[in-house]
């Protein structure tokens, strides 16, 4: 039992057309080396306790390639294969009374063409088969996995078990990585993902606006998270892009808290971490507000500092610079303001350890990230910066004896002219944040 109608709106988001998926593996297949196949898997539908499952989470890569928003998927590419059929094939699983009753909707095979741009769609069972075909004709096979170096543990994907299956049966197949290709490809985004990006980006904007008329004395951070919650699904979202982080007064100084489980005070700055992840891609937002509706002069002289480093190493996101000559100028910037706050003496400059140097006591984060279908999005940190590249830029001040903790992040690409700020309406001048919050009821 197939359903072939495509009237019916299968997810929240509006999906990108077909012909970005196309573009994508088409800029994969040319990197391929000749005579070579690549074979993708989609996440697993992961079971959290007795019968239940963690909502799904596409495969990053997967979903650059394919378009597909699904489990139990395939995606195989052979370039030269001998017959043009073999050329792209996906695999899907094929849907039947039952499973359209206990879960619903699935792609039939002329949604997953619509949806990918893939002439060829198969069922997930006539994958093996076709697998050992393409092995056979082919003089190397490119495998996916997470090789994200900063990774702190390996967790067992589709990709990752299938990976050790094939070394098994195929021990003399020459197998490549494809990570180091998809790596260099995502860090340029297409207009169609800028698109995506910044609609993810414009429904984070609305959701600050939410919580700044909410915020006040003795309201609960998780409080605050639920206001932003409510506005993503709302809007359309999946969801939050990662975990939200509301912290107020000393919990600002923990760079991932995400208890949320305080009560905001009178006097304390809120700092707010947060994004919406819109059809697969990520926003990536920080504001740091005073709970009571006005900031004090110290506050105020603070946010201003980070405000002012925030714009200047926006400006300084600029084709051919290189990410470690960036952070260090933004080390310098950050340096004057830390000595004109009485945080610094020019004597703690002088002694600092250049491996770890003196203004790392108050900022001791990365500036800036890529950002696209995951919010630390895949790059080489060596590469220099290109246009095409979404970049955050988030640089925050953070004094425990204070109880304080400031981050002011927005989401940043790249063009051959200048950057473009893709949270530009987003509020962040202090005047304006007190403004917004004071106009409350």
């Amino acid at each position: 039992m197939e359903k072939t109608e495509t009237t019916e709106r299968r997810f929240r988001y509006t999906a990108p057309p077909a012909r970005l998926f196309e573009g994508n593996r088409r800029k994969f297949a040319g990197q391929m080396l000749p005579g070579t196949c690549a074979a993708f898997w989609s996440n697993d539908l992961l079971a959290s306790n007795a019968d239940a499952h963690y909502n799904f989470q596409q495969d990053s890569n997967m979903y650059y390639l394919s378009g597909i928003d699904q489990e139990d998927c395939v995606l195989l590419i052979f370039p030269d294969a001998p017959k043009e059929e073999m050329r792209e094939i996906l695999f899907v699983k094929q849907t039947s009374e039952k499973i359209q009753i206990w879960e619903g909707w699935k792609y039939s095979r002329e949604e997953a063409t619509a949806a990918s741009g893939i002439q060829t769609v198969k069922y997930l069972n006539e994958f093996e088969q076709v697998l050992r075909t393409c092995v056979s004709y082919s003089s190397g096979l490119y495998l996916d996995y997470n090789e994200n170096d900063k990774q702190s543990h390996i967790s067992v994907s589709a990709s990752l078990r299938y990976a050790e299956k094939i070394r098994k049966e195929f021990p003399s197949q020459n197998l490549l990585r494809a990570a180091p290709v998809l790596t260099h490809l995502r860090m340029l985004k297409s207009q169609e993902e800028v698109a995506q990006i910044q609609k993810a980006c414009e429904i984070t904007g609305n959701a600050f606006r939410r919580v700044l008329r909410t915020i006040r004395p003795d309201v609960m951070e998780i409080e605050v998270e639920a206001e932003i919650a409510h506005e993503f699904i709302r809007s359309g979202a999946s969801g939050p892009a990662y975990s939200s982080i509301i912290a107020s007064g000393k919990n600002a100084c923990v760079l991932h808290y995400t208890g949320n489980s305080e009560v905001c005070k009178e006097g304390d700055i809120l700092l707010m971490d947060f994004g919406a992840e819109y059809g697969n891609y990520s926003a990536d937002l920080s504001r740091s507000v005073p709970v009571n509706g006005r900031f004090s002069k110290r506050q105020r002289d603070v946010y201003d500092a980070v405000l002012r480093v925030m714009k200047q190493a926006k400006s300084a996101l600029v084709p051919g610079s290189k990410l470690d000559d960036y952070q260090e100028q933004v080390g310098e910037w950050m340096t004057a303001e830390l000595l004109g706050l009485g945080l610094m003496t020019k004597t703690d400059i002088q002694l600092q350890d250049p491996a770890w140097p003196a203004y790392k006591k108050y900022f001791m984060h990365g500036t800036s990230h890529h950002i696209g279908l995951d919010t630390h999005d895949l790059s080489d940190r060596y590469k220099p910066f290109a246009a095409g590249m979404v970049l955050t830029v988030e640089p925050g001040i953070y004094i425990p004896e204070e109880n304080m903790g400031i981050r002011i992040e927005n989401d940043i690409l790249i063009t051959e002219s200048g950057n473009t700020d893709l949270m530009a309406g987003i509020p962040i001048e202090a005047q304006e944040i007190e403004q917004i919050m004071n106009e409350r009821n």
